[in-house]
């Protein structure tokens, strides 16, 4: 960040609100590209070890930015005091390890164990609301609108995945542990609107890809993945699904959600998590021709309906309207 965060004895520091056209763009392209990784996560850990892949998905992806931001802007592109190192990796670890890896794990099990990646949409959908929580818990309370629409988001995602017959079962143990990779989701992404991040959110996102790859890493070597690794026993499809995760996941995706922490209310920035698993109902049905029912044109709707109502409570002000109020936008406080 390029401010430090507000003390609970001092005034909110306010920044220039971005253009809505760019706050539109970045939560387009998180909307779309993240709602397809359901599916590309699901095709690489075919033959790539699950936390293996994701530590090569942003190991590779935190290089290439770097390695950009180097060659663009010079020497000292990459420099950040120690403090907003720090950061950026606590941030990272909570995101990328925490919250992906836990995803990934969820998703990659035996048959019987794996969490079905509309489920996993389902739970992941909990960070609105970890997130409002969390906000309430500090003094910076959202609109009641804003609780009316992540509840209504909830609901659309309840009717989009419920299960049709009982042998819809919830695994248990891939439940908790998406679960749990959300709340690890909403704890980085609602600190790093508090803690001092490096001022340019793409040297940023380089450190936090690093230490998400690093931390991923090391689990991963505990769990024995990296010794039964075999390269040339990985599919061609789980390759590509892995270039996929790389560029439009992380570099493009995750560098726009990222950019969006730092520039638009994180209750907005989090209504991605509704929108995501419509995109990758719409993906099944075009791709594997998987069935639309009513009850999923149903469940999209309220989904809809959610979003519009948290867009709508959550929209960045106006930089007159917030010198005139004397505080930043709820959500943006810093």
């Amino acid at each position: 960040m390029s401010s430090s965060p507000t003390s609970a004895a001092g005034p909110a520091v306010r920044r220039p609100s971005a253009a809505p056209t760019l706050i539109w763009t970045a939560l387009i392209l998180v909307y779309l590209l993240w709602g397809s990784t359901y599916l590309g996560i699901r095709i690489a850990v075919e033959t790539l070890p699950p936390l293996t892949s994701a530590a090569l998905r942003f190991a590779a992806a935190g290089l290439v930015l770097a390695v950009v931001l180097r060659l663009r802007r010079g020497p000292g592109a990459l420099r950040v005091d120690r403090r907003q190192l720090g950061s950026a990796a606590l941030v990272g670890v909570l995101l990328l390890a925490g919250g992906n890896g836990l995803v990934v794990l969820a998703e990659s099990g035996p048959p019987g164990v794996a969490l079905p990646s509309g489920i996993a949409a389902l739970l992941v959908a909990t960070v609105p609301l970890l997130v409002v929580l969390l906000r309430s818990g500090t003094g910076d309370r959202p609109p009641v609108w804003t609780f009316v629409g992540v509840t209504v988001g909830f609901a659309g995602l309840v009717l989009l995945v419920l299960p049709h017959d009982s042998t819809g079962a919830v695994p248990l143990v891939g439940a908790l542990t998406v679960v749990a990779g959300a709340a690890s989701w909403s704890v980085g992404s609602f600190l790093s609107g508090r803690i001092r991040m490096p001022a340019d959110p793409f040297v940023a996102t380089v450190y936090e890809m690093v230490a998400g790859a690093l931390v991923l890493a090391v689990v991963a070597a505990g769990r024995g993945e990296l010794g039964d690794f075999h390269p040339a026993s990985v599919s061609t499809r789980s390759w590509l699904a892995l270039g996929y995760l790389m560029v439009a996941g992380s570099l493009v995706a995750f560098t726009a959600y990222v950019w969006l922490l730092q520039n638009a209310p994180i209750s907005l920035v989090s209504t991605y998590a509704y929108v995501n698993p419509a995109v990758a109902v719409a993906l099944g049905a075009l791709l594997v021709a998987e069935p639309v029912t009513a009850q999923t044109l149903l469940g999209g709707a309220v989904i809809v309906a959610g979003v519009a109502v948290v867009v709508s409570t959550e929209r960045p002000r106006r930089a007159g309207a917030e010198s005139r109020s004397g505080t930043a936008p709820a959500g943006e406080r810093r």
